[in-house]
């Protein structure tokens, strides 16, 4: 097994040092869906909650949380991202949610994606919890991301 990035020689946490990594583009993509009732997702696409414009707000949302991302998870880096977006896809009774951040930095984005993504998600949740608590978060993942040492990854 390799060695955690994260792990000191005593096992103790600590930020990684990148201080000789290479500035490079970096770019990640993460999805995940919402299920809801076909009914919560009408008032969505009619534009008729009563909290206002679900998917404006569920997108400020994750885009101001893909910029706060280090402050939420610990040994995060901060970045000065350079591009942030989050789209929706309405389905019968689901919503696809895709959060893209890009930066050229030493480090890259993964963890800012999918911090906008599950942030948009669970504002789109508290946005229409009234109406439908039965809403479930699935299948957060990171789907593409590419610059760095390590490359470009796809999911399949």
């Amino acid at each position: 097994m390799s060695k955690l990035s994260h792990l000191d020689d005593k096992g103790q946490a600590h930020m990684v040092d990148v201080s000789d990594k290479a500035v490079t583009s970096r770019s990640a993509t993460a999805r995940a869906r919402m299920l809801a009732q076909a009914a919560t997702i009408a008032l969505i696409r009619d534009g008729a909650a009563k909290k206002g414009d679900v998917l404006a707000t569920a997108r400020i949302a994750g885009i101001a949380a893909a910029k706060k991302t280090s402050d939420l998870i610990p040994l995060c880096h901060p970045l000065m991202i350079s591009k942030a977006s989050v789209e929706f896809a309405l389905n019968a009774d689901s919503i696809d949610v895709e959060a893209t951040v890009k930066v050229e930095g030493k480090t890259g984005v993964e963890m800012e994606a999918l911090t906008a993504c599950s942030i948009a998600c669970l504002t789109i949740y508290d946005m229409l919890k009234a109406v439908d608590r039965g809403m479930r978060i699935t299948d957060l993942r990171l789907v593409e991301k590419t610059g760095g040492k390590s490359g470009t990854f796809k999911a399949e």
